[in-house]
C-alpha cells in the first residue's frame, strides 16, 4: 500500500492508498492521523516531496505512525533528498546537512529509501538501505521531445561522472565539457569555460541534477553561444527555480523538469516522475 503525503504527488501507480488527515499545531507542529485500517498490512511505502524541515518532520512522524501498526516493511520515496548539496563540510563550524536528515531516517530501520537522481554519491552511502534511481529515462524521454540531435554538455567536473553513464546509456551522445569557478569574496560564479573551440551550430541539452537560482546555467549558455551554440536546452531533475523563469527562458528555447520538488504551471515543461517510472 502507499501513502501519499502530497496529494499532488503520486508517483506509482498502485492502489489502493492509505487515507490519512494532517494539521499543524498553533505552535508549528506538524501532525499526522492515519485513518485507514491497516491490521493486515505488512508493507508500506511513504511518498513525499520535503521543501521544509516541517516537511521532513511529518515525514518522520508518518513512519513513527505506520510502525504503531506493527508494518513488517516500511519503504520511503524521496525523490529531491533535502540538503543532499550539503555533502561536505567547506568552513569549520557548519554541519554536514545531508548526514543529519540521512541519521533521522536511518534511526526508524527503513526497508528501503528510494532517492531520485542523488546530487552525489555521499547521498547514498549516508543512507540505509538505499536505492537511487538514475535520471537516464529523464533524459531520453527530453531528447524524444526535443526531437533533434543534441550535444550533452556538463555543466562542471562534479556532473562529468553521471553524464557519461547518460551518454553511455543512450547509445553514445556526444558529451561537451565545462567548468566553472566561484568567487570565495562575493560567492559569485565566474570562469565559465566551454571546452570545445567551435561548436558548429549544433544544438546543446545541458543536464544537471538541480537548478535553484540558475546562475550557473545563465553563465554557461553566454559560454555556449560564444562558441557558436545553436539552440540551447536544460534539462534538470529538481526544479527549485527559486527565481523563476524569465531571465533563463530568455537563454533557452526550452527547459525540463520533473515534479520531484514542486508542481509547476507556466515557464517550463515538467515531465512526472510517474510517467517515467512507468
Amino acid at each position: 500500500m502507499y501513502l501519499n503525503l502530497d496529494p499532488q504527488f503520486t508517483p506509482f501507480h498502485s492502489e489502493p492508498n492509505i487515507a490519512f488527515e494532517t494539521f499543524t499545531f498553533s505552535g508549528g507542529e506538524p501532525h499526522i492521523k492515519i485513518l485507514s485500517d491497516l491490521s493486515n498490512v505488512s508493507e508500506v511505502t511513504i511518498t513525499t516531496r520535503t521543501r521544509s524541515f516541517n516537511d521532513f518532520g511529518l515525514l518522520l512522524l508518518t513512519i513513527d505512525a505506520l510502525k504503531r501498526f506493527y508494518i513488517q516493511k516500511i519503504n520511503v520515496f524521496i525523490p529531491y533528498f533535502p540538503a543532499a548539496r550539503q555533502d561536505r563540510v567547506m568552513v569549520k563550524g557548519e554541519p554536514l546537512s545531508v548526514k543529519v536528515y540521512a541519521d533521522l531516517l536511518n534511526s526508524f530501520n527503513l526497508n528501503k529509501v528510494m532517492v531520485y537522481d542523488a546530487h552525489s554519491e555521499v547521498t547514498a552511502a549516508v543512507l540505509d538501505n538505499c536505492e537511487s534511481i538514475s535520471n537516464h529515462t529523464f533524459i531520453e524521454t527530453v531528447l524524444s521531445r526535443i526531437n533533434s540531435e543534441v550535444l550533452l554538455i556538463s555543466p562542471d567536473g562534479g556532473a562529468l561522472k553521471k553524464i557519461y553513464k547518460v551518454s553511455e546509456f543512450l547509445g553514445g551522445i556526444p558529451v561537451i565539457e565545462c567548468s566553472k569557478k566561484r568567487n570565495v569574496k562575493n560567492g559569485k560564479l565566474e570562469g565559465f569555460k566551454v571546452y570545445e573551440d567551435d561548436l558548429k551550430g549544433q544544438d546543446c541539452l545541458i543536464v544537471d541534477d538541480i537548478c535553484d537560482g540558475g546562475g550557473t546555467f545563465i553563465g554557461l549558455a553566454q559560454e555556449l553561444k560564444n562558441k557558436n551554440a545553436g539552440n540551447l536546452y536544460l534539462a534538470v531533475s529538481h526544479g527549485i527555480f527559486n527565481k523563476g523563469f524569465e531571465v533563463l527562458n530568455q537563454h533557452f528555447t526550452k527547459i525540463f523538469t520533473t515534479d520531484s520538488f514542486k508542481t509547476i504551471a507556466d515557464g517550463v515543461e515538467q515531465i512526472t516522475i510517474k510517467e517515467l517510472l512507468k
